[in-house]
């Protein structure tokens, strides 16, 4: 294979884009577990592992520095410098979109994917201008869309081409712009904190300045988003009921109960009057907006109740929480933008155990327990413990710089997926983006929370 290499500094800029040295930022420390990193004939340290044959050397690891630190702070204020020192280069040039990019496909656009990712040192330029897309640029890939919140599968299709056609100075504006958020939080934060970050629809816990545990998140819709706040966990429901809020009363319920006159007997919803006493759904004109009048509460259950086998209870004046769910699949797709304000919890009996990990009586144990019993109970943590729900687009940590879509549009110059890319290519069924694909019919999509 013919290596096609500029010069030396021009390599390591280009691998420095992707991964911020640790070494000169952090005083040599290595994040959890990171990848050995041989230093090249400069003395320079390099991104990665100059090995091919293991897919895990490219990987981006989960990072354990918090997204609300210091060291993110510095970091991301060293990315910075290195996309102006890039941007005063003349950026990167885009993929042309269209056909779907995926191992074994041969052209032109390979060729310019290859220069794409060499720019931001996904891709080593020692692997050459090829025009077939082989492990090399499948490992690239990989890597890019780990760093812009998509799931690696190597495959270039709608999301990515997206991704990788974002201008250099979009993204130079989008890390100055999100470095205003992370400084507000840099300091006094506490031993012990929460943080859910909307755009990534991720949440970590984090003890004595590192993360403890990473969860992926269901959060708001775009036409009912999930708060920017603050707040603190006091206290957690087990088996929860799930009382239908009345703007969720007005936009879906009447409309589900239109169309299908079961669907609250299926969904064990119970229609309580001003009395307390149980009605049938017949004694509701649902032609009206009568339904605003009753409530409306939906049995305890891990299938069938909406807020799964958990609440996380934080009160604020949004009226939100965090929750379990009974539709776990959601935390497997790219696009988690599914509830009506509140935060779904992956693997939230480990969340919950945290939270209440110095609480007497609440060991894991004893929390599966009370959930296997299928009662009514509460527990209260020793302190309680702030939770931070922010809107973080970009940031460095650990070394590696991450961009996520301003799927709310508050960071005021980015575009859709939906307004820049054509229908999705078969291969990104599995993750289709909901704004592209069918509505969702289902209580847990509608209906789920807040």
């Amino acid at each position: 294979m013919k290596k096609t290499i500029d010069s030396p500094s021009r390599r390591l800029f280009a691998q420095g884009l992707a991964t911020v040295s640790l070494s000169a930022l952090m005083g040599g420390l290595q994040a959890g577990g990171a990848l050995a990193a041989p230093v090249d004939a400069m003395g320079a340290q390099a991104e990665w592992e100059q090995k091919y044959d293991a897919d895990a050397a490219l990987q981006v690891k989960r990072t354990i520095t918090p997204l609300l630190s210091q060291q993110t702070v510095v970091m991301t204020e060293a990315a910075i410098q290195q996309y102006r020192e890039l941007l005063a280069r003349g950026g990167w040039q885009g993929v042309p979109a269209g056909q779907t990019l995926k191992l074994g496909s041969k052209g032109a656009s390979v060729v310019a994917l290859r220069k794409r990712l060499m720019v931001t040192g996904d891709l080593d330029e020692a692997v050459g201008f090829s025009p077939t897309f082989d492990s090399y640029v499948q490992a690239g890939v990989r890597r890019f869309q780990a760093r812009h919140g998509i799931n690696a599968t190597g495959v270039v299709a709608q999301q990515t081409f997206q991704a990788l056609n974002v201008p250099a100075q979009d993204r130079l504006r989008q890390l100055e712009l999100n470095l205003v958020r992370l400084r507000s939080f840099s300091a006094n934060l506490g031993p012990r904190f929460i943080t859910m970050n909307i755009p990534s629809a991720a949440v970590e816990t984090v003890e004595n300045g590192m993360v403890f545990s990473h969860h992926a998140a269901g959060v708001g819709k775009i036409d009912r988003q999930s708060p920017v706040m603050q707040a603190k966990v006091v206290e957690i429901n087990f088996n929860p009921f799930w009382t239908v809020p009345a703007s969720i009363i007005r936009k879906d319920l009447i409309p589900k109960m239109q169309a299908d006159p079961n669907y609250l007997t299926e969904n064990k919803i119970r229609v309580i009057d001003k009395g307390g006493n149980e009605v049938p759904p017949t004694a509701i004109n649902w032609n009206s907006m009568d339904a605003v009048n009753y409530r409306f509460r939906q049995d305890p259950g891990a299938d069938v109740n909406s807020l799964g086998v958990v609440r996380v209870n934080i009160p604020n004046p949004h009226g939100v929480y965090m929750h379990d769910t009974p539709a776990k699949g959601v935390f497997g797709d790219d696009y988690r933008f599914v509830s009506s304000g509140c935060v779904r919890v992956q693997n939230i009996r480990d969340y919950v155990a945290w939270i209440l990990k110095d609480t007497p009586g609440w060991d894991r144990d004893h929390i599966d327990e009370a959930i296997r019993s299928g009662a009514r109970l509460d527990a209260r943590p020793v302190a309680a413990v702030p939770v931070h729900w922010v809107y973080v687009t970009a940031w460095a940590n650990d070394g590696i710089v991450q961009f996520r879509e301003d799927i709310y549009q508050r960071d005021g110059f980015s575009s859709s997926v939906a307004a820049l890319q054509p229908a999705l290519a078969p291969e990104d069924a599995p993750n289709r983006d909901p704004r592209a694909g069918a509505v969702q019919k289902t209580l847990l999509d509608l209906m789920d929370d807040d």
